[in-house]
């Protein structure tokens, strides 16, 4: 299994930008499907986006779509998500995630390595 460290996380105000990067060891990172997730106090985990292995397919959850972008560096094992025009509803731990079929992204139980996350607060 590859072994999964989430880092970028912080506090910022509303409208502002952030980029969490999720560095990854451990066997064959390059074939694997990378996912990114978040949970806030009190309610279910939840996707935001997943990228494949072998080319630039995304996948985004519709409260992200078009403010976050997710990448990755497959020579330098690194998943990235870039986000922008962060509201106070984006606040939560976020993880990075790895393994699912492509066709269950969404589902954090089709994943098979976890990080162990990084807390990110929007607040003026």
């Amino acid at each position: 299994q590859v072994q999964l460290v989430e880092y970028g996380g912080g506090l910022v105000q509303p409208g502002g930008s952030l980029r969490l990067s999720c560095a990854a060891s451990g066997r064959t990172f390059s074939g694997y499907v990378m996912g990114w997730f978040r949970q806030a106090p009190g309610k279910e985990r939840e996707f935001v986006t997943a990228i494949k292995s072998s080319d630039t397919s995304t996948s985004y959850a519709d409260s992200v779509k078009g403010r976050f972008t997710v990448s990755r560096d497959n020579a330098k094992n690194m998943v990235y998500l870039q986000m922008n025009s962060l509201k106070p509803e984006d606040t939560a731990v976020y993880y990075c995630a790895a393994g699912p079929p492509w066709q269950s992204v969404w589902r954090a139980e089709s994943y098979l390595s976890w990080g162990q996350g990084t807390q990110v607060t929007v607040s003026s």
